[in-house]
């Protein structure tokens, strides 16, 4: 039977981002991912449950999320569960459920308000029109500019 291992999360980081190089020079970049999520209860009161999420990013992937991003900024991952498990110093039997990315959108500004910036493939330009791989503001195609010369508008 085949298996469907597919993550999509979208949240605040819970720390900078920290780059790393393993043996073979591939950077992978580890961060801490905080996922919030706001609900009612049957009276009426609202709580928020926030769910911490352990993740890597490797190759130029990692790179750019360690150039652009910090504690604080908002990213949307998508990727795969990666269970580990080790023995610990202390001898008990230890575990981590982490996300590896294979996507992501940058999902706030540079001030870390709402809008957009890179992809996971290559250069992508979000809603802010930031383009990261660049490190530059992109220009905005307009597709209306406006009405056509000539035409009236009924008020």
């Amino acid at each position: 039977m085949a298996g469907f291992n597919r993550v999509i999360l979208m949240g605040n980081l819970t720390r900078d981002p920290q780059l790393k190089y393993l043996p073979n020079n591939t950077p992978v970049c580890e961060f801490g991912l905080a996922a919030n999520r706001r609900w009612r209860d049957r009276d009426g009161n609202q709580h928020d449950d926030v769910c911490f999420v352990d993740c890597a990013a490797f190759g130029r992937q990692g790179e750019v999320i360690n150039q652009y991003m910090a504690k604080g900024r908002q990213i949307l991952v998508e990727g795969r569960l990666k269970f580990d498990s080790w023995t610990g110093q202390d001898g008990q039997k230890r575990s981590k459920l982490s996300v590896v990315v294979e996507n992501f959108q940058f999902a706030g500004t540079r001030d870390g308000g709402a809008g957009g910036g890179a992809g996971g493939g290559g250069p992508s330009r979000g809603p802010s029109g930031y383009d990261a791989e660049r490190g530059a503001p992109s220009p905005e195609p307009s597709d209306n500019e406006g009405p056509p010369a000539g035409d009236d508008i009924p008020f």
